[in-house]
C-alpha cells in the first residue's frame, strides 16, 4: 500500500534542536507572527531516551518456517485430535482442567465452540442437580471458567468452604492445589461480593505462608503459587503467558506430548504472522521519518507493536494489529512533543491544528510540529478511507474527536506542569483517563474489529462506553503505580501526588489507596465484560479488557528503568523474535 507520506510536503529544512534538561517556563516565548523564527533560541528539555535495539535492518532480517505446509499440516491434524478430546465421555473436572490449559498455552480460540458447549453443558448441570459436592479446586475452577465465558454464576458456590460468614475453613490450608484455584477465581469477582474479597485475601496469606515455609509442593505447582501471587492470572497478557505456560506445562507430571507439540507449533506459527505484521510496521515507521527528523523523541516501533500483540493477539487481527502500531507510534511522538519538548505556546499551536485537521492550514505550525501533524493526518485518513471502503461509514469524524480529546488533556498537563498546579484527585483521573491514549485507542479498535458498523453502535462510542473508561483508568494507575519517587518531584502531578496533596497520605499509602482502586474498577470492568451489549461486539469488549492487561505486565517492573527495558526486551525475543524448539 503507497504513503501519502512520501509527499513532497515533507521536505522541510529543520533548524538545529538543543537537548538540554531544563525548566522550560523559563524558555522564551514564542514569537506570535512567525513562530519559525524563535526556534532556535529556545532551550528545551530532554528526556534523554535510548536509542532502540531494535533496528529496522533486523526487523527486517526476521524469516521463520512455520508457516511452511509440513507445520501448517501437522497443527491441523493435531487440532482435530484435540477436538475429539474435548468432546469425548470424560468427567466434568477433566474437561474444565483441559479447557484451562488449552487456555493458558494460547490454543483455545482453535476451539471456542467446543468450549461454549462444554461450558454450557456443566453449567445447565449444575443447576439440575445441586446435590453433587466438589472440592475446593474443582469449584474455583468451574466459578472461574463460567464467570470468564459470561455465565451468570454466583458467588454462593463457595459457601460450603466457609465455616461462618466471611470466614474459610482452617482446614483448606494443606489444599495448596485448591488454594491456588481459589485465589486465582477471586479476581473475577464483580464488585459487592464480599464472599470473593474474604476468598482472595483467604487464599493469598496461606499460599505466601506456604512459599515462605518451604513447604513440600510439587515444583511445578510452586512456580504457579509464586506466578499467581507476583500477578493474577486474569490480569495478565495473554500472548506473554501462552509462552511462559509452555515452558510450565513440559515440566508438568502427567502432561500430553500431542497438546504440548500443538502449543509449540502454533506459537511458532502465529509469531511468523506477527514478524510480517512487524516489518509492515516497521517500513511503515521508517518511511514517516519521524524519528529521523524528531531525534527528541522514542525510536519504539517494536515496542509500540508489542502493545499492539497484547490488545489484540489472535492471528486473524492482523490488520488491527498493523493499524493499532501506528496509532500506537503517533501517540508516542506526540506526547514527546508535550511531555518534552514543545514549549505551551507551540502546543497550543499544535492542539488548534488537530482541532481544525487541515493539512493547508500547517504554516503556522513550527517545522518539527508540521512532519508529526501531516503524518497523524494522513495516517488517521488512511484508516478511515479503509473503512468508508469495506463498510460505507465515515468514520474520521469519531477518530479525529478522539485525537483533538488526547491533545487537549496532554495540553491540560502541560499548562499544570507550567503554572506548576496540583489538581485534585478527581481533576487529575478525569483527564488523565483520556492522556494515557486508551479511549483513542480503543475507538481506532472499535472500527478495527467490528464486522458490522451500526449507526446506534456510534452513537454508544461517542461520549466513550464504560468498559473503554474502566480499561482506560486501569492503564492509567497501572502506568503512575511506576512513578519513581524523584519523578513525582519534579514532573506533571501524577495520581499518587494528587492523592498525597489532598489527603495528606504518605507515598507509601497513597500507593495502596492506587492498588485498591485498580482492583476496584476490574470488579466493575468484569461486570462490563459479561454483559452482552448489542452494540459492543464480543472482540472489542475483549480487546478493551486485553488492552488494561498489556498495560498491567508492561509496567509491572518499572517504566523507563533499566530492568523494565531488560524485561521488555526479553519479551520482544520469545514473542516476536525466537521460535520454541520443537
Amino acid at each position: 500500500m503507497a504513503f501519502l507520506l512520501s509527499s513532497p510536503i515533507l521536505n522541510f529544512s529543520f533548524p538545529k534542536l538543543k537537548h538540554k534538561t531544563i525548566d522550560t517556563t523559563k524558555s522564551k516565548a514564542l514569537c506570535t507572527l512567525n513562530p519559525n523564527i524563535c526556534t532556535q533560541s529556545i532551550v528545551r528539555r530532554s528526556a534523554n531516551y535510548k536509542p532502540t535495539i531494535w533496528d529496522s535492518d533486523f526487523v527486517l532480517s526476521l524469516r521463520s518456517p512455520y508457516m511452511e505446509d509440513k507445520y501448517t499440516n501437522s497443527i491441523r491434524k493435531l487440532k482435530e485430535e484435540m477436538k475429539m478430546m474435548l468432546t469425548k465421555s470424560i468427567t466434568p473436572l477433566d474437561q474444565l482442567e483441559l479447557i484451562d490449559i488449552l487456555q493458558r498455552l494460547g490454543l483455545a480460540y482453535h476451539f471456542q465452540d467446543q468450549i461454549y458447549g462444554i461450558l454450557t453443558s456443566i453449567f445447565n448441570k449444575k443447576h439440575s442437580d445441586k446435590s453433587i459436592k466438589k472440592d475446593l479446586h474443582s469449584t474455583a475452577l468451574e466459578f472461574r471458567l463460567l464467570r470468564q465465558h459470561g455465565f451468570n454464576i454466583s458467588q454462593e458456590i463457595f459457601g460450603d468452604f466457609q465455616e461462618e460468614v466471611g470466614k474459610f475453613k482452617t482446614d483448606l490450608y494443606e489444599d495448596y492445589k485448591g488454594m491456588l484455584s481459589l485465589y486465582e477465581a477471586s479476581f473475577f469477582s464483580e464488585g459487592g461480593e464480599n464472599m470473593l474479597e474474604a476468598a482472595r485475601e483467604f487464599a493469598y496469606n496461606n499460599l505466601r505462608k506456604h512459599i515462605q515455609q518451604n513447604q513440600e509442593i510439587d515444583p511445578y505447582y510452586a512456580k504457579l503459587i509464586n506466578h499467581a501471587l507476583e500477578l493474577p492470572l486474569h490480569w495478565r497478557m495473554q500472548r506473554l503467558e501462552s509462552r511462559w505456560f509452555i515452558d510450565m506445562y513440559e515440566i508438568k507430571q502427567g502432561m500430553d506430548a500431542r497438546i504440548l507439540e500443538l502449543a509449540k507449533l502454533d506459537f511458532n506459527n502465529v509469531q511468523a504472522t506477527y514478524q510480517a505484521d512487524l516489518q509492515y510496521a516497521s517500513c511503515w515507521w521508517k518511511s514517516t521519518c519521524l524519528a529521523k527528523k524528531l531525534s527528541f523523541i522514542r525510536d519504539g516501533i517494536v515496542e509500540n507493536f508489542l502493545w499492539a500483540v497484547g490488545e489484540n493477539y489472535e492471528p486473524q487481527f492482523g490488520y488491527c494489529r498493523r493499524m493499532c502500531t501506528k496509532i500506537n507510534a503517533l501517540i508516542t511522538a506526540i506526547d514527546d512533543i508535550y511531555d518534552v519538548y514543545g514549549t505551551l505556546e507551540e502546543l497550543q499551536l499544535f492542539t488548534d491544528a488537530v482541532q481544525r485537521w487541515d493539512v493547508n492550514e500547517i504554516e503556522q505550525l513550527p517545522d518539527y510540529m508540521k512532519i508529526c501533524f501531516v503524518a497523524l493526518h494522513n495516517t488517521i485518513n488512511e484508516i478511515g478511507y479503509d473503512v468508508l471502503k469495506e463498510q460505507g461509514f465515515h468514520i474520521i469524524p469519531y477518530l479525529k474527536k478522539a485525537w483533538v480529546d488526547l491533545c487537549e488533556a496532554y495540553l491540560s498537563e502541560a499548562k499544570w506542569y507550567h503554572s506548576r498546579y496540583t489538581p485534585t484527585f478527581q481533576e487529575y483521573t478525569e483527564n488523565a483517563r483520556i492522556s494515557i491514549s486508551g479511549p483513542l485507542v480503543l475507538v481506532h479498535t472499535f472500527f478495527l474489529t467490528h464486522d458490522k458498523i451500526t449507526t446506534d453502535s456510534l452513537k454508544c462510542l461517542k461520549e466513550y462506553p464504560e468498559i473503554v473508561r474502566l480499561s482506560s483508568m486501569v492503564v492509567r494507575l497501572a502506568n503512575d503505580l511506576v512513578t519513581p519517587s524523584d519523578e513525582l518531584k519534579r514532573d506533571v502531578p501524577k495520581s499518587i501526588q494528587c492523592y498525597m496533596n489532598e489527603s495528606g497520605a504518605s507515598e507509601e499509602e497513597a500507593r495502596q489507596h492506587i492498588r485498591s482502586l485498580i482492583r476496584e474498577t476490574w470488579k466493575k470492568m468484569n461486570k462490563q465484560g459479561r454483559v452482552d451489549s448489542p452494540l459492543l461486539s464480543k472482540a472489542f469488549i475483549a480487546a478493551a479488557m486485553d488492552l488494561a492487561r498489556i498495560a498491567q505486565c508492561m509496567y509491572q517492573y518499572g517504566d523507563g528503568h533499566e530492568v523494565h527495558e531488560c524485561e521488555t526486551n526479553d519479551r520482544v525475543f520469545s514473542l516476536l523474535v525466537q521460535p520454541i524448539p520443537i
